[in-house]
C-alpha cells in the first residue's frame, strides 16, 4: 500500500534525489501517515487527488524530520555519556 503512494509521489514528481535513494525510510513512514489517514488500499490511494496526496508527502517529511532530530538528541546524548570528563 505504502509502496504504492511512494510511486504516486515518484510519478508525480514530488520526491527529491535523496528522498528516492531512502526509498524504503520514505514508505515506513508513508505506512503510518496512511494508517492515521484510515486509507487502507491501493486503490483509495489510486483515486486521491493531487493536492492530498501532497498532503500525505508533507505529514512524511514532517515525520521524517522529527524522527531525524530525536535520532540526532539521542546520539549527542551517547556522546556526551561516552566522553571523559576532564580534570582541570
Amino acid at each position: 500500500m505504502s509502496e504504492f503512494a511512494f510511486f504516486r509521489f515518484l510519478s508525480l514528481d514530488l520526491l527529491a534525489q535523496e528522498e528516492i535513494e531512502n526509498k524504503t525510510e520514505i514508505i515506513s513512514i508513508t505506512e503510518h501517515v496512511l494508517d492515521a489517514e484510515g486509507i487502507e488500499c491501493d486503490s483509495k490511494i489510486a483515486k486521491l487527488s493531487e493536492e492530498k496526496i501532497n498532503m500525505i508527502l508533507a505529514e512524511v517529511r514532517k515525520r521524517r524530520r522529527r524522527r531525524s532530530i530525536q535520532n540526532e538528541n539521542v546520539e549527542e546524548k551517547e556522546e556526551q555519556h561516552e566522553r571523559p570528563i576532564s580534570a582541570t
